[in-house]
């Protein structure tokens, strides 16, 4: 059963602490094994994909030729297949590295219409939203005469991983590769691991949609190795995003430096703040609809009224016994699962700053007021109409967002994760500032530095 806090209790800051604590201590140090496999495939390239891929995913690979300098976007998705490997068993089908063109042609046709006409209007949606976040450079003349500004430019090149394993996610394609095609990403590269040759055909539907370049049929830590330092198939990345496996997300950890990323993604977790004028059922559909994610994500409910907890208890059980993800989702409410009574619903604004949560629902009276006091949380969803599963596919904004707490010092996906700030400075002979600046060279021991100022004064 789901443990019940009541805010108001002396110990409540420990039992919550421990609480959140517990699921951080229940993730597995693959840390030695990620390292490994990250070797591996610096040292092998395609050699160890090809390893790792059929000893995951149970899918033997032949090589893709490199994508040249002169590959010109989705026109060129063609991977020639090499004959069978040595390495094959006899009478294994093998698949090519790089998904081909005809492979997305016959994932087309196998689309539902009705999937492939909300992947659209997904897609315009989040292009829309993304593309009122692009950043503006400035430029300007201070009183010294001096010229000042920044400018932006965009990534040349991203790599996308997408989900393979428990679940497909096509909206996650949206999600990762809309923001960066809005900030003029040149090249997106998407990774997808595919468990005994099976993909999704929405997936390449909606990469096709959100205008990726490359797709690659590898998934765990060795895709995000090969993005980050390339094989003979698969050019190497500037930045890495999207969410995966704890595998996923230590080997992120491990190439953050010769690569960017966008976060170290945990389990997915929801917050609820509800008031009885809810139905219960609606609350507790909200709150499964992230414990069927994982059974180490977390979902939260913090309400005035113990009474209308037990009522979203009650529906939580019926749901339980019907829904087809039941025991993933029943495993995270039991181990992970958490109810919290306050006295009134502002109680609730520190406990939020605390937790930091990826998702926050607001299902109360006035939850744009309420949402101003909110200093941590990777999305708000306001409103009892405003479900977090609207924001996971079409709302607008990228639902690739902080987890673990990361909220208080990170942000969702968005524009700004792909492109560049930089700074611009033209300065002109000003003999206060010149020498102002040469002073501070001397006073730090730099006399180089001195000297390319003062030789500009004479």
């Amino acid at each position: 059963m789901s443990l019940r806090l009541d805010a108001s209790a002396p110990d409540f800051a420990q039992k919550l602490s421990d609480k959140l604590r517990l699921r951080q201590t229940e993730t597995n140090d693959v840390a030695p094994v990620v390292r490994d496999i990250i070797s591996a495939v610096r040292a092998r390239g395609d050699d160890a994909l090809r390893e790792f891929t059929k000893k995951f995913d149970r899918v033997c690979l032949s090589p893709s030729p490199l994508a040249g300098e002169g590959w010109d976007g989705g026109a060129s998705l063609v991977a020639t297949c090499s004959p069978p490997h040595p390495t094959s068993p006899a009478g294994v089908e093998e698949f090519s590295l790089r998904i081909s063109a005809a492979e997305i042609t016959t994932a087309e046709k196998d689309c539902a219409p009705d999937v492939r006409a909300a992947l659209e209007l997904a897609a315009a949606r989040i292009r829309a939203y993304h593309e009122k976040q692009k950043p503006q450079g400035q430029q300007y003349v201070d009183t010294t005469g001096v010229t000042l500004g920044w400018q932006y430019a965009a990534l040349e090149s991203v790599g996308l991983y997408v989900p393979g394993g428990k679940a497909s996610y096509p909206s996650s394609v949206l999600m990762n590769a809309i923001p960066a095609k809005v900030a003029g990403v040149d090249r997106i590269v998407m990774v997808v691991p595919t468990p005994d040759g099976i993909i999704n055909p929405a997936i390449l539907v909606a990469a096709q949609l959100a205008g990726v370049d490359e797709i690659y049929r590898v998934g765990g830590a060795q895709a995000i190795a090969a993005l980050a330092y390339g094989t003979q198939s698969i050019r190497p990345v500037l930045k890495i995003v999207g969410p995966g496996n704890a595998y996923v997300a230590e080997a992120k950890r491990q190439v953050f430096g010769t690569v960017g990323i966008d976060t170290i993604a945990g389990p997915s977790e929801i917050l609820v703040v509800a008031d009885a004028k809810n139905d219960p059922q609606w609350i507790a559909a909200d709150l499964l609809s992230q414990a069927e994610h994982d059974e180490l994500a977390q979902s939260i409910l913090i309400t005035d009224s113990a009474a209308f907890a037990d009522a979203v208890l009650t529906e939580i059980e019926a749901m339980l016994a019907t829904l087809p993800r039941g025991d993933i989702a029943r495993a995270s409410w039991r181990d992970h699962g958490l109810i919290i009574t306050v006295a009134k619903l502002e109680h609730a604004l520190p406990i939020i700053a605390t937790i930091a949560p990826e998702h926050l629902e607001l299902a109360i009276d006035a939850p744009e007021k309420f949402a101003q006091q909110v200093r941590n949380a990777g999305a708000i969803f306001m409103g009892r109409f405003t479900p977090e599963a609207i924001g996971d596919y079409l709302a607008g904004p990228s639902h690739v967002l902080p987890t673990s707490g990361a909220a208080k010092f990170s942000s969702g996906l968005s524009v700004f994760d792909f492109v560049n700030r930089t700074s611009l400075i033209g300065a002109t002979a000003n003999p206060a500032l010149f020498e102002a600046a040469a002073t501070l060279a001397d006073a730090e021991g730099l006399p180089a530095h001195a000297l390319s100022l003062r030789l500009r004064l004479k």
